[in-house]
Order: structure tokens, then sequence, then C-alpha cells
């Protein structure tokens, strides 16, 4: 006789977020979840830090679904990039992008990617920083790599899980998938801790 024993997610899961990006990062550890995006005004405050910033906006996004769903784990992300203090948000066109590259080369911009785990009352939420290098690159080549990969839904106009690795000089950072919009090795750790198990663990015995 054989029976199949498969471990089970302790509760419901879900990803606040809308981004393909995050969706296709989190599905690398083979949970099953949910995606549910929030309306929030995301709008600096006064006198915000780029990093206090993230750090309330991956909460703000968890909480919105958190208060919708009792008793689900709830992931919310957010990733602000930072140019000297200032604010790169998502271009949305080739104008807008452009004129980011342009800025960005031959500087170092620093991208905070925060993460907040929450159910119910209870929460965690951190931030993994990357420092990226721009490369000194002259407007030809930043005007052919937009028109190559069109990165306008993305801070920082270049995609570094794609063509827009090129245009870096380097990258330091203690968690590579930060940088693309989801920190999986904090992430795994604070799963783990609630009691998902990462690989799944499915197995057969034998009597």
């Amino acid at each position: 006789m054989s029976t199949n024993l498969v471990s089970a997610q302790p509760a419901q899961l879900i990803l606040a977020s809308s981004s393909i990006y995050r969706r296709q990062l989190l599905e690398r550890l083979g949970l099953a979840f949910t995606c549910s995006s929030p309306a929030l005004d995301e709008t600096p405050l006064a006198q915000e830090t780029t990093l206090a910033l993230a750090l309330r906006l991956a909460q703000m996004k968890a909480d919105a679904i958190a208060k919708c769903n009792p008793g689900a784990w709830v992931i919310g992300s957010d990733q602000v990039a930072d140019l000297s203090g200032a604010v790169l948000s998502k271009p949305g066109n080739f104008e807008r992008a452009f004129a980011q590259l342009q800025l960005m080369r031959g500087n170092t911009v620093q991208f905070h990617t925060a993460v907040c785990f929450m159910r119910d009352d209870q929460h965690t939420t951190l931030s993994v920083p990357t420092m990226v290098r721009f490369r000194e690159l002259p407007d030809a080549v930043l005007e052919a790599y937009l028109h190559a990969e069109q990165p306008y839904d993305c801070a920082g106009s270049a995609k570094v899980e794609g063509l827009g690795i090129s245009l870096l000089e380097s990258v330091q950072s203690d968690d590579p998938t930060a940088l693309i919009g989801l920190p999986l090795i904090a992430l795994s750790g604070l799963l783990r801790e609630a009691g998902f198990a990462i690989p799944a663990q499915k197995w057969s015995e034998a009597n």
C-alpha cells in the first residue's frame, strides 16, 4: 500500500500586486497564490525619504488586501528608485524614459525594494537596497535600447532581466531578485517562518 503525502500551505496566500514581474518572481517558489491589486494614492509625503516611501507603500498595499481577507497571508511590495534623493517613477512613455536614462548615465541609482508580509494584525516589513551604476552611453544607444525593449513600466527605464543589463556598469545587492521587484531571499525566510514549505514537500510512503 502506498500513500501520497503532500504538505499543505498553512493559509491562503495573496500577492497584493498586479505586476507581472512580481507574479513571475513569486511563481518561482512553487506556492499556490492569488493576486489582488489595491487602488492607493502613492504620492510621497512631505519630507518623506525614498526608503520610507517604499516601506510605507508596501505596508499600505498589504494592509488594504489583508483587511478584505481575514486569515490570509498577504505580500505587499513596492520599489522606489532614488537618484541623489529624487524619486524616479515609472516613465510611461519614450520621452520620459529617455530623459531618465540621460539623467542616470554615469551615475549610481539606489533602488529600495520593500516587502511587507502580513496576516491580520501581524506583519513584518523590510527593504532590500540595490546600488546600480549606469554606463556613460551616448544618446543613440539609449534610444536604440528604448525602441528595442520599451521598458516604460519600469522605474529607472531599464529591465535588468532583459536587454537593460547592457546599460549597467555594476549591480550591488544581497538579493538579485530585489531589483526585478520582489526580494525572494528575504521573502522565502518569512514564508518558511509562517509555515510554508519551500520547496513544496511531496513524497510517497510504501507499506
